[in-house]
C-alpha cells in the first residue's frame, strides 16, 4: 500500500531553518505531484508548495521555503528558512495522480502522510 513518511520536524528559534523529507512507498513516484501542506491549532489545513515538473507556492512562504524531490530516492522535501512563529503547525506531505498543473486543493490529493510538528519560538 501507499505510505508517505514525513522526517525532520522539530522546534526551531524564529529566523531558523528546518528541512523537512518524505519518503514515498507504493506509489510510481515519478508520476505523481507531491505537495506540502500544515495545519495549525483552531485552522484549517492550507496549501504550502507543490511539486510535479514546475514548483508552486503559497504567498505566504514564498521566497522562505523551496521545494524539491529526488526521483531515485522516492522523497521530497520542504527546506524552510527564515521561520516565523506563525509557521507553528502540523506540516503533511501529501501526493496526487496529477502531472503538469497546479495542485492546490486538499481533496485532489489522494495519499497523506501521518504529519510532523513543526514549533517555531519567538
Amino acid at each position: 500500500q501507499v505510505q508517505l513518511v514525513e522526517s525532520g520536524g522539530g522546534l526551531v528559534q524564529a529566523g531558523g531553518s528546518l528541512r523537512l523529507s518524505c519518503a514515498a512507498s507504493g506509489l510510481t513516484f515519478r508520476i505523481y505531484t507531491m505537495g506540502w501542506f500544515r495545519q495549525a491549532p483552531g485552522k484549517e489545513r492550507e496549501f504550502v508548495a507543490a511539486i510535479s515538473g514546475n514548483t508552486y507556492y503559497a504567498d505566504f512562504v514564498k521566497g522562505r521555503f523551496t521545494i524539491s524531490r529526488d526521483n531515485a530516492k522516492n522523497t521530497a522535501y520542504l527546506q524552510m528558512n527564515s521561520l516565523k512563529p506563525e509557521d507553528t503547525a502540523v506540516y503533511y506531505c501529501a501526493a496526487a495522480q496529477i502531472w503538469g498543473r497546479a495542485v492546490f486543493r486538499r481533496d485532489e490529493y489522494a495519499y497523506w502522510g501521518q504529519g510532523i510538528q513543526v514549533t517555531v519560538s519567538s
